[in-house]
């Protein structure tokens, strides 16, 4: 029996086909989901296909969360195609007001489990990997098949194994890690590969940050991004499961495509410049880049955590007169708790504007675009030309924490300085 990496191992419990890196295999799909975007011409293949029921009404669903509450005519009528179809289908749909974010409402509401294979029409699904689970992102097309038969095909991916030394800073979480291997890499340097992140050094990393590193997989290329379900992972999923599921590893000794090592030891607070993922720099070397904005949300970095360490730099003190501050909880679960704790408070009297769970700016899609010469720090994952507004714009990526420090002294900013 073969050695399996986590993906392998993972497919291997999915497929009667043969598992090694480079084979295709047929698999069963646990979950398959799309958004507001990506679901109508989803529906259109399915019913050009000829399917008529999904496979399973609990294990497929359509979140609307890109461009809503509806910004606009085209936006509503494409919420009305995906709202109209679940509801024909008997299929999980979350109306707005219920919903939030894909990538941060799954996992929460229990539908990401551990050991399981997920499909997302969206590039981000690989946020789902930080529990354990083999989630990716898919065409339109290939998730109407996999709604209509439960099943797909993967390439099985070849891995690059991660590992984390040395002990973290309280100044650096986990878009500082991934966007350290971003640099490393590059955003073609894991091109269809898993992802496997290892080290001890993680042992004093939240959950969110995980989830936050799993997220930004995409952005060097992978096709998904794993840790390793520990008892933290185990303990969060065991009060939310919506069903059974099995935990898998992988052996000791599977073999890599590729390794690399971080020194957390050395690790700052880090941005990355315009206009991709991997042009990262210490966040202390960008002075001299004056902001317009600052957006602290998104599927990357819109959970708790991160809104508690925003506040903890913004709470006391202003927003630049100069710079507009954007936050959004990505789910209602964190708006709500963020409300009990102050925090929403907190923010708006720094001078923030905080909104309700959706997409937002990250896709380009409302409540912060950015016209042409402005500059903007986001928490989000990507930074590509015209990303969050005009061509002409730029988009600094960075943490939480370096995003507050910037809003506060109207430039990019090393949250020390504070």
């Amino acid at each position: 029996m073969s050695a399996y990496t986590m993906a392998e191992a993972i497919i291997a419990a999915h497929s009667k086909d043969p598992v090694a890196a480079g084979n295709i295999c047929e698999v069963k799909v646990d979950f398959a989901f799309a958004n507001d975007i990506t679901a109508p011409p989803a529906i259109k293949e399915f019913a050009e296909m000829g399917a008529k029921k999904v496979f399973d009404t609990e294990r497929c669903a359509i979140l609307p969360d890109h461009f809503t509450p509806n910004k606009d005519i085209a936006s509503a009528e494409q919420s009305k195609i995906g709202r109209e179809f679940a509801r024909k289908q008997g299929m999980l749909y979350w109306e707005v007001g219920r919903v939030g974010v894909e990538h941060a409402f799954l996992p929460e509401q229990g539908y990401i489990l551990p050991g399981e294979i997920i499909l997302g029409a969206d590039s981000h699904t690989c946020t789902g990997g930080a529990l354990g689970t083999l989630a990716t992102g898919v065409g339109s097309t290939d998730l109407a098949a996999a709604w209509a038969l439960g099943t797909t095909w993967l390439r099985v991916p070849e891995t690059c194994r991660v590992d984390f030394q040395g002990s973290l800073s309280p100044w650096v979480g986990g878009k500082d890690l991934i966007l350290s291997v971003i640099g490393k890499l590059g955003v073609e340097g894991a091109r269809y590969m898993a992802l496997e992140f290892h080290g001890d050094g993680l042992s004093g990393l939240p959950l969110d940050g995980r989830l936050t590193m799993a997220n930004m997989a995409i952005e060097a290329g992978g096709k998904a991004g794993l840790f390793v379900p520990d008892e933290a992972v185990l303990t969060y999923v065991e009060k939310r499961a919506k069903r059974g599921y099995k935990p898998i590893f992988p052996d000791k000794t599977a073999s890599y495509a590729k390794k690399i090592s971080v020194d957390l030891d050395k690790l700052e607070p880090v941005v990355a410049l315009p206009h991709l993922p991997e042009n990262v720099k210490p966040a202390k070397e960008c002075k001299d880049m004056n902001i317009d904005q600052v957006f602290i949300g998104s599927c990357t970095n819109g959970r708790m955590t991160d809104i508690e360490q925003a506040v903890s730099i913004l709470k006391g003190r202003r927003v630049h007169e100069r710079v507009r501050l954007i936050v959004i909880p990505a789910s209602y679960e964190i708006y709500n708790a963020s409300l009990d704790k102050g925090y929403i408070r907190a923010l708006t009297e720094a001078g923030a504007v905080v909104c309700t769970p959706t997409c937002g700016p990250c896709v380009g899609g409302y409540m912060g675009i950015l016209a042409a010469g402005e500059r903007c720090v986001s928490t989000s994952n990507r930074n590509f030309v015209g990303r969050m507004g005009s061509p002409k714009s730029e988009v600094v990526l960075a943490g939480p924490m370096v995003a507050a420090a910037s809003a506060i002294l109207g430039r990019v900013a090393d949250p020390r300085e504070i």
